[in-house]
């Protein structure tokens, strides 16, 4: 959740704001910030870099948890979190890659340690995601299944 945080807060976006507010407050700073419009100033345009990075990071990651985002991939996520076992999982500062044998990866944000550690020593640790982390937690796809065809 910090990461989330601290993203809404480098973009000056409320909880709240749609994809299209995203898009506008991209936009416009990428009009005033973008490197490739500061010729003359190496300084200028290494912190354009930087800035730039960070800002188009910060996006993306608001992008992937606003809620359009998921009701457009329901049914991929739903596919993923119920038909696909988990391969293996990675928890690092509240947050929980979860990678699945169809080749989707997902994080979830703001998962607690105890909670983590309940999975760890879980006989049943696909039971224990469904019933304590799938729809708990914000999440976001970090990697595309593969086609099974």
């Amino acid at each position: 959740m910090k990461k989330i945080i601290e993203a809404r807060k480098l973009l000056g976006v409320e909880k709240t704001a749609e994809l299209k507010d995203l898009k506008t407050v991209y936009r416009n700073f990428m009009k005033d910030w973008h490197p490739d419009k500061i010729q003359n100033d190496e300084e200028k345009k290494l912190q354009a870099e930087e800035k730039s990075k960070a800002f188009i990071e910060a996006y993306h990651l608001l992008v992937s948890v606003a809620p359009e985002t998921h009701a457009q991939e329901l049914d991929r996520y739903t596919e993923s979190v119920t038909n696909s076992k988990m391969v293996d999982f990675l928890y690092k500062g509240q947050t929980l890659l979860i990678n699945f044998l169809n080749g989707s990866s997902y994080e979830y944000f703001g998962v607690p340690k105890n909670i983590y550690l309940k999975l760890v020593n879980s006989a049943t640790p696909d039971r224990f995601l469904r019933r304590h982390v799938y729809h708990s937690f914000v999440y976001r796809k970090v990697s595309k299944a593969v086609d099974q065809n």
